[in-house]
């Protein structure tokens, strides 16, 4: 009986009634645009002050020489034997790092043989003590005309590449 009653008010020829249409055609905001929803009269929410992202982990050494310094000094690699995977180390030096510093560590990469770029030392110049530390805060920061690095590799990835840039240097030395 109550199938027929269903049935019955359904009629092809005139639309059907929408009960709480807001589900079905909802309104779009178009961010930073006025909506009277909010207190702020904003479509657009802002995070709370002193928030932190979900996955952010704050590098506590300062982008300056003395952070460099210490960095070079005492930082070192979370990431022990078992963790650090050279192939994966040299995958990322080759996308990220080798169009400059070559795939030897050398300074010879392709942007530096066309002259695109200028003055990028090879792993073992003399003079050039590099730690594990300085290179990871150089991805971390950048340095010089390098570019910071922190949105195109993880914390884990740069610690890879890091691992990788010393094997580098290591043969680089022989």
């Amino acid at each position: 009986m109550v199938l027929v009653a269903v049935v019955s008010c359904k009629k092809d020829t005139r639309p059907n009634y929408q009960f709480m249409p807001n589900m079905y055609e909802s309104v779009g905001y178009e961010t930073y645009n006025e909506n009277a929803m909010f207190e702020n009269g904003m479509a657009s929410r802002v995070p709370a002050e002193g928030s932190v992202p979900r996955g952010f982990v704050p590098f506590d050494i300062d982008n300056t020489i003395e952070g460099y310094d210490l960095a070079k000094a005492t930082l070192k690699s979370p990431l022990d034997s078992t963790k650090v995977d050279i192939e994966r180390g040299k995958a990322l030096y080759d996308i990220y790092c080798g169009i400059c510093h070559g795939n030897q560590g050398d300074g010879q990469g392709n942007l530096v043989k066309r002259e695109k770029i200028l003055g990028v030392p090879a792993y073992n110049d003399a003079g050039r003590a590099i730690t594990e530390g300085s290179i990871y805060h150089t991805i971390h920061y950048g340095k010089n005309t390098m570019g910071s690095y922190v949105n195109q590799l993880s914390i884990e990835e740069r610690w890879q590449v890091v691992a990788y840039v010393l094997q580098l240097k290591a043969d680089l030395e022989k």
